[in-house]
């Protein structure tokens, strides 16, 4: 008999979650980390008037970091695992179109790109990054089947492992997924779920939110996910400290709708490293030299005035480096200026040595950030391209990431999308019997998915300018040498270089397949079919003007027609 799962259990695993990141001092080091990351980096120091600059090469140094890694143009593709008899080779090959539609339609409705840069953006500054996704049944979609997938952002500090010593995902004993939600939505959800709304009052989180005073009515909701043993799917319950939200459900899902990624791995801990995190000594270390620096220039940058105020009548304040007045002494009679210290150059040296090696120790060369003489570009994009090796392993973490949320997508249209209409593409047979070459709209039922394995490839292309550059002097060079037709051309062309490419492709298709009818009607023709030779010739005229041309001119191509005899 299974153990009752109760609001009780489920705040008690929450508070041991957050015992283990209390340990680990997660929470200060994320709040740290996005205060120097920002641009806060004297939060909570006294300074009592002194300067506080802030020379914040951290962001640049984060932001080519998450630029370098997720710019990339990723498309993803699904491929079969292998032939299967039952759904046939066609059939897997149209099934693969549609789930590749609906990837690219997913990309474009959830934003996949910017959720990109976010996402590896909290991985350098928190040390982790979270994508969380779920079907929402109440979009709408034009047809029948309503819903659609979304995903979202999640902060490290809201999802807890069940063994928070394996950073696997598929392999956790559950997984809560903690929110702080306005008690008036908490209270509509558990009343349309049929529970008690009066029960759920608002609470606070100071730990783990660090503007919840700002906001009253708040309360912190736990979602729990986990695999039942029984079924293997993914069962979920909503719960808050006192109350049920929702009941458990099964959710119908074989994985857990999580995506995970660590910027550095530390071992036994699901838990990673920031990239920001080894970069906070060296930052405080700079901003200090310069306050020093600013401080000892403010107050012996300017010459001072030793004045003997025996022998002059009044107080001597000229401002600035300020007088100051003795009683009696030779100072060369009645006043002398006093020359300010000089600071030592080894300062500014060291302080560009400790940033610049900062910067080179973390890739974030001045060839990779475009700070060099282009001299000699070849070079440059050598030493760009150099730099970029040791960013190779995290951009392939994030490729198997994205990889991951496709395995999540497919899983979650097995589950929910059921039949919905889709472009699908004719077999062989129908474009035998209608001549029909375009897809056409049609229902299509989405659990054929648990029949059909299928796996998943990533097509990444470069983002950087000269890439495409390069692709199209490729293409100009093999359509030149007839290596390709117009249409091979076209299709390739990188978007944006061409309006209404889709239509070009169409109307030159269309044309090649009149060209193509009309030269096999003329093979057809019979074989003793006689030309009509009273039909005026076609004549093309010479550069000289002569007897011909001259009765083309008279006559027209009329008096050409040559007569049988």
């Amino acid at each position: 008999m299974k153990e009752k799962l109760t609001p009780d259990r489920i705040w008690q695993e929450y508070e041991k979650g957050m015992d283990f990141n209390t340990q680990i001092n997660l929470y200060e080091t994320v709040k740290l980390n996005e205060d120097f990351f920002i641009g806060k980096q004297w939060e909570g120091v006294q300074s009592n008037g002194l300067p506080t600059p802030v020379f914040n090469f951290i962001k640049r140094i984060i932001l080519f970091l998450v630029a370098s890694t997720a710019t990339d143009n990723i498309k993803m593709s699904a491929s079969p695992l292998s032939s299967t008899g039952v759904y046939g080779a066609e059939g897997v090959e149209r099934l693969c179109d549609i789930v590749n539609a609906q990837f690219e339609a997913l990309f474009e409705q959830n934003k996949v790109g910017k959720l990109t840069r976010d996402f590896m953006r909290n991985a350098a500054v928190d040390g982790d990054a979270c994508l969380y996704s779920w079907f929402d049944p109440s979009v709408e979609t034009g047809q029948t089947a309503k819903g659609a997938i979304r995903t979202e952002l999640l902060e490290n500090t809201r999802v807890l492992f069940g063994n928070p010593n394996n950073r696997e995902v598929q392999s956790q004993p559950y997984i809560l997924v903690t929110r702080r939600e306005l008690v008036e939505d908490v209270k509509r959800q558990a009343e349309d779920r049929g529970q008690d709304p009066e029960a759920i009052r608002p609470d606070t989180d100071e730990a783990n939110d660090r503007f919840d005073a700002l906001v009253d009515g708040k309360i912190t909701t736990l979602t729990r996910l986990w695999r039942d043993r029984e079924t293997g799917t993914i069962w979920c319950k909503k719960a808050c400290r006192d109350t049920v939200v929702r009941e458990e459900w099964d959710t119908g899902q074989k994985r857990y709708p999580i995506v995970w990624m660590s910027w550095d791995f530390v071992p036994s801990c699901y838990h990673g490293q920031a990239a920001v995190t080894g970069l906070i000594p060296n930052q405080i270390f700079v901003n200090k030299m310069f306050a020093m620096t600013m401080l000892s220039l403010m107050t012996t940058a300017y010459p001072k005035i030793v004045y003997d105020k025996t022998r002059v009548g009044r107080n001597w304040d000229g401002g600035v480096g300020r007088a100051i007045g003795i009683n009696g002494g030779d100072v060369n009679t009645v006043a002398k200026a006093i020359d300010p210290p000089a600071i030592s150059p080894q300062v500014s040296q060291f302080i560009q040595l400790a940033i610049d090696l900062t910067k080179e120790f973390m890739g974030a060369t001045d060839a990779a950030l475009g700070d060099t003489r282009p001299d000699n570009t070849s070079a440059i994009i050598a030493l760009q391209k150099a730099s970029a090796v040791p960013q190779e392993l995290t951009k392939q973490n994030l490729f198997q990431s994205i990889e991951d949320l496709g395995n999540n997508w497919l899983d979650l249209m097995r589950a929910y999308y059921g039949t919905r209409y889709v472009e699908v593409r004719p077999s062989e047979a129908q474009r035998d019997l209608s001549m029909e070459q375009s897809s056409q709209p049609a229902p299509f039922d989405f659990s054929v998915l648990n029949e059909v394995p299928l796996s998943l490839k990533l097509d990444v292309g470069g983002s950087a300018y000269w890439s495409e550059i390069a692709q199209m002097n490729t293409l100009d060079n093999l359509l030149t040498q007839g290596k390709i037709s117009v249409v091979d051309y076209l299709e390739r062309v990188p978007s944006g270089y061409i309006s209404n490419q889709q239509e070009l492709i169409q109307a030159i298709k269309a044309r090649e397949a009149a060209q193509m009818q009309a030269a096999q009607m003329r093979t057809a023709a019979p074989a003793g079919a006689v030309a009509d030779l009273n039909q005026p010739d076609e004549v093309t005229g010479g550069s000289g003007y002569g007897q011909l041309q001259r009765k083309l001119n008279t006559t027209g191509a009329e008096g050409l027609k040559l007569t049988k005899s």
